[in-house]
């Protein structure tokens, strides 16, 4: 199914119904997703390399949410991050907030996000420096997801962190070798207080019933490879693939998810203006990041990353770039040129 097709069937009457619900970051990805390869963001002259065959290409509209865009991103990433693993056991540890305060987060996005990535990360921080065998400095992978399978809103943090670190007084590796890391209710009881401090200390009011036990799960993940590559799924691109979409018949959208505790795919039905709906309240604020990076695993640890890897004996490949495929020619499929990059009539707004 196209999802372009089915934002255009449904926009009028989504707009209509959630007029002043609709919050410019929404309406601006809506707008790029709509006009994505359309023109608006100007075109590209190709060239076949071995016939006479030209063409041009639209360019996309490079919007983080667009199904469409940003799988070179996704690959740039993956392989940024592939390059920084260790030959260590992985964990993913996953700090989730309760039914009770996903209204609350939605409605103060700009405050409970960093408030989710700042108490799961310290929660993980104090587990690893006060455990007995490691007392280590940590390195970590958060990103932010903020849907679940079936697309409801269900903000949660995803945690891919090696099970070892730079001890604190000898400065040298340490690691564990179990497949066992941190209690999980002790991670959610402490990410649990935290982020009610940290909601008080920002004025944001919690309701006054809350559950007592949350949940964090921590889950081995091996050499972290599969970690790193189920958080790349919805990195740089919209929460749903087109392939999910399996029916819209003018009313109705009907996607399919996979259960994640029976692995049976599962179908969900929804008006075509509830599935609008329940699609773009995943669109982030404006210039917030989704993903980040702590400890020796930071952008300005370097250095220090590169001390572990040879510690370890971890074997440093020469850096290589993601290539973007070639555009093929339609005729004898052989790679084309970019000879030309012509820039959109009027502003892309």
């Amino acid at each position: 199914m196209n999802l372009t097709n089915i934002i255009e069937r449904y926009r009028a009457p989504y707009e209509q119904r959630f007029t002043g619900y609709i919050t410019n970051a929404q309406r601006h990805a809506m707008n790029a997703i709509l006009q994505c390869r359309s023109g608006r963001y100007g075109h590209m002259q190709l060239d076949c390399t071995q016939c006479d065959h030209h063409c041009t290409q639209n360019h996309s509209c490079g919007h983080r949410f667009c199904h469409r865009c940003q799988h070179h991103d996704t690959s740039q990433w993956l392989n940024r991050q592939s390059a920084k693993l260790l030959p260590v056991n992985y964990f993913l540890i996953t700090f989730t907030l309760p039914a009770q305060l996903r209204s609350l987060a939605y409605n103060h996005q700009r405050t409970i996000y960093p408030i989710m990535f700042n108490c799961a990360v310290s929660t993980i921080k104090d587990f690893m420096a006060n455990d007995n065998k490691l007392q280590a400095d940590a390195g970590m992978i958060a990103v932010l997801h903020t849907h679940s399978r079936r697309l409801n809103f269900h903000p949660h943090v995803h945690i891919v962190i090696p099970a070892g670190g730079i001890d604190r007084k000898r400065k040298s590796w340490v690691s564990s070798s179990a497949k066992f890391l941190f209690k999980e209710q002790n991670l959610a009881t402490v990410f649990r207080a935290r982020v009610l401090h940290a909601m008080r200390e920002a004025g944001v009011s919690s309701p006054s019933i809350l559950p007592s036990k949350w949940i964090a799960d921590c889950e081995f993940a091996g050499h972290g490879a599969p970690a790193l590559k189920y958080l790349s799924r919805y990195l740089y691109r919209g929460v749903i693939s087109e392939k999910n979409i399996v029916d819209d018949d003018g009313t109705h959208v009907t996607f399919r998810y996979r259960c994640s505790a029976t692995k049976i795919w599962k179908y969900r039905k929804l008006p075509g203006v509830d599935f609008l709906r329940l699609l773009f309240r995943h669109v982030l604020p404006k210039g917030f990041r989704r993903v980040r990076d702590y400890g020796f695993l930071h952008g300005n640890a370097k250095l220090k990353l590169l001390r572990i890897q040879l510690i370890l004996k971890v074997h440093i490949p020469p850096k290589d770039t993601v290539q973007r495929p070639p555009f093929l020619c339609l005729h004898c499929k052989c790679p084309m040129n970019i000879t030309a990059f012509i820039r959109p009539l009027f502003g892309s707004g």
